[in-house]
């Protein structure tokens, strides 16, 4: 038996769906990506939706949209998938982390100020923060765009993880507190295109902007133009764009996956609870949410001090792999990449993501996953560390 830490869950509706595009006279840009945009922006309450072929293209699409560029700055959180940096390192520009709240994991709005304040000090404001809902569990948007009306920068939200979730009762992706929300639809996501992601705003300029840049840059649209039509053939590339489309067939599996989404996130947040209870009596540290966020759960992060337990990160989890229990860890900071490390970076300004980054594990979580399996994940995890389960 092998108990992955994701998993899709695809119904016979879905396939139905896919084949109905394929059928179809369009596979590429047809109808069905625009009705994609609809379905998301009408549910995250966001005026405009640009549907791309990966969260990754449509980070990079909106910074390009905000103007980033070589000699600026743009801060995320080190604990998060390296696309969230390498986004702003495409438009060749200089990234900067911010250390993580203890308890939500998130970008910590306190960190984050106050590294403002240095950087008032020394003229080195970003232009660009990109506070990420790790786990699905949203940041503390209000508190950081507080501090972008203060310090004038541009929030994007890094939403990956968070579909279907909500922050102070309103969904996640409305973009009231950001001027760009960026979702991820991964196969291990909430819902899923096969690859995909979306773009949501409520800012036109940046929609427009978006949905060029997807497309090479070009633009049919006369409104957009430099010149005059020439005849039904015309179009002007505006911008050096990407080829970053998503597919009717993969938008077509978007929307029959989004009429099940309540149902995902309802079982995921089941398969949470479960976790707590089989944990309450043991030293594992339970994921924390806030009250002002329901997490989409799209992961569940345990921390673990191995130390106490006479064990090590590294023996807990061959120890569940030697059992077919894929776990894994969510994220390994980004200053420690090869990459990154010729900036410099300090893991020393970093102390709550270096201490998360020894503690935590990500436990299977999908909506398919039994009753059993969880069991035996749980039960494996506390004997690893050895503690015994009551479940």
């Amino acid at each position: 038996m092998t108990i992955p830490y994701g998993r899709q869950s695809i119904s016979s509706t879905d396939i139905e769906a896919v084949n109905d595009v394929l059928r179809s006279d369009f596979l590429t840009q047809g109808p069905v990506v625009p009705k994609f945009e609809s379905t998301l922006s009408q549910r995250c309450e966001a005026k405009f939706a640009v549907a791309v072929n990966s969260a990754t293209s449509a980070l990079h699409i909106a910074c390009m949209a905000l103007g980033v560029q070589p000699g600026d700055k743009v801060w995320t959180s080190p604990i998060t998938f390296v696309a969230s940096a390498n986004c702003a390192r495409y438009c060749g520009a200089d990234v900067e982390f911010v250390d993580i709240d203890p308890r939500t994991y998130n970008m910590s709005p306190s960190c984050l100020e106050a590294k403002l304040v240095a950087a008032q000090r020394t003229g080195s404001l970003p232009k660009v923060v990109i506070p990420v809902h790790l786990s699905g569990q949203s940041c503390d948007m209000a508190a950081i765009h507080e501090l972008a009306k203060k310090y004038s920068f541009s929030i994007i939200e890094d939403a990956s993880h968070a579909v279907g979730g909500t922050y102070r009762g309103e969904p996640v992706g409305n973009c009231r507190f950001s001027d760009i929300t960026v979702f991820s639809f991964h196969p291990v996501k909430i819902i899923t295109t096969g690859e995909g992601g979306m773009a949501l705003t409520n800012d036109k300029y940046l929609a427009n902007s978006m949905a060029r840049l997807r497309t090479h840059g070009i633009t049919r649209e006369v409104a957009q133009m430099q010149g005059a039509p020439t005849g039904p053939w015309y179009y002007e590339q505006l911008d050096l764009g990407y080829n970053y489309r998503l597919t009717d067939v993969a938008a077509a599996l978007g929307i029959s996956q989004f009429q099940r989404i309540d149902e995902f996130v309802s079982r995921r947040h089941e398969v949470a609870k479960r976790y707590n209870d089989m944990f309450a009596d043991s030293s594992v540290t339970r994921p924390w949410q806030h009250p002002d966020s329901y997490s989409a759960f799209h992961l569940y992060i345990a921390r673990v001090d191995f130390s106490s337990h006479q064990t090590t990160q590294k023996r807990v989890f061959d120890e569940l792999h030697g059992k077919g229990i894929m776990a894994n860890l969510h994220y390994i900071p980004i200053y420690r990449q090869p990459y990154y490390q010729q900036f410099d970076y300090s893991s020393a300004d970093f102390p709550e993501s270096e201490k998360y980054y020894g503690e935590a594990i990500s436990l299977p979580m999908y909506p398919g996953l039994s009753v059993d399996e969880q069991s035996f994940v749980a039960q494996t995890l506390l004997r690893a560390i050895g503690e015994s389960s009551g479940s």
